[in-house]
């Protein structure tokens, strides 16, 4: 097979430099998220929400949107979507290290609750799906003021259940407002398998709001850029929004507080690790002839290296301080 025909990120509109940047930040994602495992494990750091795993959609879906005008309303896992969208590892470590230069919360949110207004990222709350009526209201303002931009919203499949969700998608369909909702489906909401909490698909709900709903393996990147760009693309032309069911698998626990292997066998796990979508496109870029084994360790270690560095300086930067605590609370002049 020729590399014409190997080479699908090129018909989805990718160069072969941006096929490997979306894998060295999937990468980055990847390694910062096992790292915050170590600093947990050592008692560094209080706690940390992971989403191994889950890195290819996140990249990909970000990478196909607009960093320079498009809003992301990110859920609590989406480390690889933050990273495309302009977050720095130094910004993630500063957050998991509750410090007072963390630009999410000023130390004061748990991990995972991004928010930052240079990048359009919109800080997100604990309870789940809160987040979508927000990027519905986002994209409402969008076409009131008649600009071209879209909201892009997250959120996994145990949420598709809150109500938070229905009224975003109902209130989206009738105004037919530029928003983007991707679920995505890693198999379990904590500790209920999907099985347990969703009759049918989820992206079959679309219909019932009169928008497009579509599923796609959320472990092959470039079929995940792909829709996303082509949604982006529904929602500047006009035609409203898209619900995108990405199915995936969640390798690693809910979180450092929980004992996944009470619910779920190990065998289980390392099958779907053999499907996780990071290696799977690496061996793409390579069989492609645009990445080599070399390039790849080179490239690992640097990322180890900023890595270190970015968790280094987190761990030593200055703690909140007690008369920080009503700063970004209440407006000032």
């Amino acid at each position: 097979m020729s590399i014409g025909q190997l080479a699908k990120h090129r018909t989805v509109g990718l160069s072969d430099e941006q096929a490997i940047q979306m894998y060295s930040i999937m990468l980055k994602a990847r390694k910062f998220d096992e790292h915050c495992f170590l600093l947990q494990r050592s008692g560094k750091i209080a706690f940390h929400v992971s989403g191994i795993g889950q890195e290819a959609a996140q990249v990909a879906a970000a990478f196909a949107l607009d960093t320079e005008q498009d809003y992301f309303l990110p859920y609590y896992r989406d480390y690889g979507v933050v990273l495309t969208a302009g977050m720095s590892l130094k910004e993630l470590f500063l957050s998991v290290f509750v410090k007072s230069e963390d630009p999410n919360s000023g130390g004061r949110q748990m991990p995972g609750h991004f928010g930052h207004k240079k990048l359009r990222i919109v800080t997100g709350s604990s309870p789940v799906t809160t987040q979508v009526p927000h990027a519905v209201g986002i994209a409402l303002a969008a076409k009131m003021n008649k600009q071209k931009f879209v909201s892009f919203v997250t959120f996994g499949e145990g949420s598709s259940n809150q109500g938070d969700f229905h009224e975003g998608c109902n209130f989206a369909g009738v105004h037919k407002l530029p928003v983007i909702l991707m679920c995505e489906n890693n198999q379990y909401a904590i500790s209920v398998p999907i099985h347990k909490q969703v009759a049918g698909n989820i992206h079959d709900r679309a219909l019932g709001y009169g928008f497009p709903g579509v599923r796609v393996d959320g472990n092959d990147a470039l079929e995940v850029f792909r829709v996303v760009k082509e949604a982006r693309e529904r929602g500047l032309r006009g035609e409203g929004p898209t619900l995108i069911e990405a199915v995936m698998y969640r390798i690693s626990p809910h979180s450092t507080a929980d004992n996944d292997l009470l619910y779920r066998t190990k065998e289980e796990v390392e099958e779907n690790r053999s499907k996780d979508g990071l290696p799977k496109f690496r061996q793409y870029l390579i069989d492609c002839g645009i990445w080599s084994e070399e390039k790849d360790r080179e490239l690992a270690a640097s990322i180890d290296k900023e890595v270190k560095e970015a968790a280094r300086y987190a761990e030593t930067a200055p703690p909140v301080k007690p008369e920080e605590g009503l700063k970004h609370v209440y407006a000032s002049q």
